[in-house]
């Protein structure tokens, strides 16, 4: 009875009423109305002032709670388009403009998409930039883990994890710290990449970038299997050009993960490691180790401190340190020394950067290297993670691990801290540098003479293991299938948003029974799902959806194969929902099957192996023992993929 009452006050904006109702059942206002509203929110929905103003002076709710789409009050005070109620919930009960929803809308965004001029001058007084002079976070959608930065003169360069995906360890440039592409992998040679042997989730680790005397230098940790004695190596590669080609890799044989080398004003070089920090001396071309390890500082949080890099500034070592691990309390601290191997003192503000609201869709943030800009403005890359609803309510991170970047600031007493200590932010002021908006390497054909630099193979893939001709991509099948760490050739790209549609158009191919070819979603060799054409035992021809999680293989109802040139694919994706269309004209579309929960293309999808990485959508061929004789190529016309 008093959720209708409340309901009814609030909305005829009955203030008398509603403080009626609140004397005598004063917790119904932090309760929802049958669309999840909060009460409080649904007042603020209403622009009127009063009642905002009563409902946070006098009820019990409370302001820092959000609603499903994690949209806080100050949001739906933007619905009601009221500069006043904005304006109070802005200054009195200190909402941010910038803060996100699961969708990263923010307040300021929303009154500017409802064309509310008044509203979004009054924005803009409090952030102090316009809207088109902002950007967002994550700024490396999808999985982009652990970066690195350096600047060259006006360039940037950014190198993340790569894990089994070849090529190996993707080098991208910017200008403008926002707008970023790739121009390159650290290794590009299938012989010096040893990882067609490696689970998925081992392979190369938290690279490195810097910048020594014209040249480049990236060093990684290669993460082998736990089934020997040695575990980790670290690989040093250089070169005069930022995209390569690069040298064949060093290998260092110290234990360890996450290398950086810092390079010392007297030409000194040297690599940190985890755990804490620990540092050893290089020879000058960082091929070489030349002393022992020894502990510098093992940090401040004291769990998992991992992630160093050093920074000289003023006179002292900065040392930057993740800890906390890689999940909530992921973070960022800071110590300094006068002395390299001195005695590091913490920084009074640790943790410089912390995502301290759970419920925000932004996380475990942590992982950064600071660069300065050619201004002498200071920035930090981080490591972030996304979250939406998975399996039985519970988080899912299926997009992996994405690169942030937010402004660093220095104190009066010396210490940097990133934005401002409020954690990530999700709408920021862009950099005060030439804005670069690259094209996408994204056409949707195959008419150029090599694959786009956006694609990746899930480990190296044969010799011949593609060829694109006369517009078309042919694609070797593997003997092994996709569940095996042998198998090869599986062409894949990053999931870069929650919602994305991939269409594919492929050759109806010629098929032995055993055999299928078209696309997947694919997190390892564990976790995919196959939209494909298989030729069953008589040997016909179908369409079918397969899902692979753990131990079980999951084969949908089918159906047959037209006598048609073409079949096309179509996947679309809601969150953890995909919907699978096939067509044999292109335009006529049905659908064959949806699927409700893909939880198992995330990190938490399964609990077997390392899983960090992210989910990758794209193509495949599977020929199964007869390739040996036979080779089968699987003839790929387009593949396009829109984020939507």
């Amino acid at each position: 009875m008093f959720m209708k009452e409340i309901q009814k006050a609030i909305l005829s904006e009955n203030l008398g009423r509603i403080e009626e109702i609140l004397k005598e059942e004063p917790k119904i206002i932090n309760e929802t109305d049958e669309n999840g509203i909060l009460m409080a929110f649904l007042a603020a929905k209403t622009g009127n002032l009063e009642i905002v103003k009563y409902i946070a002076e006098y009820s019990m709710a409370s302001m820092n709670i959000v609603d499903k789409d994690n949209k806080n009050i100050l949001h739906y005070g933007a619905m009601s388009k009221s500069t006043d109620v904005c304006r109070y919930l802005v200054e009195k009960i200190g909402m941010s403009p910038t803060a996100g929803d699961n969708n990263l809308l923010t307040p300021y965004e929303m009154a500017v998409n409802d064309n509310n001029t008044e509203l979004v001058e009054y924005f803009k007084s409090v952030v102090g930039c316009d809207i088109e002079n902002m950007y967002h976070n994550p700024i490396r959608t999808g999985f982009y883990p652990d970066p690195s930065i350096v600047r060259v003169g006006t360039d940037y360069y950014m190198v993340n994890s790569s894990f089994i995906y070849f090529p190996c360890i993707p080098i991208s440039h910017s200008t403008d710290l926002v707008n970023w592409h790739i121009i390159g992998y650290a290794i590009t040679n299938p012989e010096w990449a040893n990882i067609d042997k490696l689970e998925g989730g081992r392979g190369y680790w938290a690279p490195d970038i810097s910048y020594y005397e014209g040249k480049f230098y990236i060093t990684a940790t290669y993460r082998m299997n736990d089934d020997g004695t040695v575990y980790r190596k670290q690989i040093v590669v250089s070169s005069e050009k930022p995209e390569g080609p690069y040298s064949k890799p060093a290998i260092i044989d110290e234990d360890g993960i996450d290398p950086s080398i810092f390079t010392d004003d007297d030409g000194r070089r040297y690599m940190l490691l985890n755990r804490g920090a620990r540092i050893f001396e290089l020879d000058k071309n960082a091929e070489k180790q030349i002393s022992e390890a020894q502990m510098i500082y093992y940090g401040d949080n004291k769990r998992a401190p991992e992630g160093p890099h050093i920074l000289k500034k003023d006179g002292y070592y900065y040392l930057f340190q993740a800890e906390g691990g890689t999940g909530i309390g992921h973070r960022i601290s800071v110590a300094r020394s006068k002395e390299l191997k001195g005695n590091y003192e913490p920084c009074p503000y640790n943790p410089i950067m912390r995502q301290m609201d759970e419920n925000s869709i932004i996380q475990r943030c942590g992982h950064g290297k600071p660069v300065m800009t050619q201004n002498g403005q200071w920035y930090m890359v981080y490591l972030c993670g996304r979250k939406i609803t998975g399996k039985n309510g519970e988080p899912c991170s299926i997009l992996g691990r994405e690169t942030a970047l937010d402004p660093i600031t220095w104190t009066a007493d010396g210490w940097p801290i990133v934005n401002n200590l409020k954690g990530p932010s999700y709408l920021q002021k862009k950099p005060d540098l030439p804005e670069t908006i690259w094209e996408e390497n994204n056409r949707t054909d195959f008419s150029a003479k090599d694959l786009f630099s956006i694609w990746t193979f899930s480990r190296t893939p044969e010799n011949d293991g593609y060829k694109i001709k006369d517009g078309r991509l042919l694609l070797k099948g593997s003997v092994n299938d996709m569940d095996s760490m042998l198998s090869k050739n599986i062409l894949l790209r990053r999931q870069t948003a929650f919602c994305f549609i991939a269409e594919c158009e492929m050759k109806v191919p010629k098929l032995d029974k055993g055999q299928d070819v078209g696309i997947t979603c694919y997190y390892d060799e564990n976790t995919y799902l196959k939209f494909a054409v298989f030729c069953e035992e008589s040997g016909s021809l179908i369409i079918r959806v397969l899902e692979k999680i753990g131990d079980n293989v999951i084969k949908h109802s089918s159906v047959p194969v037209k006598e048609k040139d073409s079949v096309y694919f179509k996947v679309v994706t809601r969150g953890i929902k995909r919907t699978f269309y096939a067509s044999f004209d292109g335009k006529n579309y049905d659908e064959i099957l949806q699927l409700d929960n893909v939880y198992y293309l995330c990190d938490e999808g399964l609990k077997k192996g390392k899983r960090f990485t992210g989910a990758m959508v794209g193509m495949y061929a599977y020929s199964g023992e007869k390739g040996n004789s036979e080779p089968l190529f699987a003839e790929f016309v387009s593949f396009k993929y829109i984020n939507d």
